[in-house]
C-alpha cells in the first residue's frame, strides 16, 4: 500500500515517524523546506510486512508508545 504524503501534512504533523532509514532520506529529500523544525524519527523497523500485519502493528505499538507517552491524542 502507498501513502502519499503531502507538505501541508508534514507542516500539521509535530512528530513524524518512519520505519526505515531510506524513508527519512526519502523525505529529505522531497519535503526538505517543510521539515525545518520537525522531529521525524526513524523506527528501524525493516518495510517488508504486510498491511496491518499483526506483527507490524505490535511493533509500531511498541516502538511509537514512548515517544507518544506525554502527548494527547495517542492512546
Amino acid at each position: 500500500m502507498v501513502v502519499l504524503l503531502s507538505a501541508e501534512q508534514i507542516e500539521w504533523a509535530d512528530i513524524i515517524f518512519v520505519m526505515e532509514k531510506t524513508h527519512r532520506n526519502k523525505l529529505n529529500r522531497k519535503f526538505r523546506s517543510s521539515l525545518n523544525g520537525k522531529r521525524v524519527v526513524c523506527l528501524d523497523i525493516p518495510d517488508d510486512y504486510e498491511f496491518m500485519d499483526p506483527d507490524l502493528v505490535r511493533m509500531l505499538e511498541s516502538r511509537i508508545s514512548r515517544f507518544a507517552a506525554n502527548r494527547t491524542g495517542f492512546r
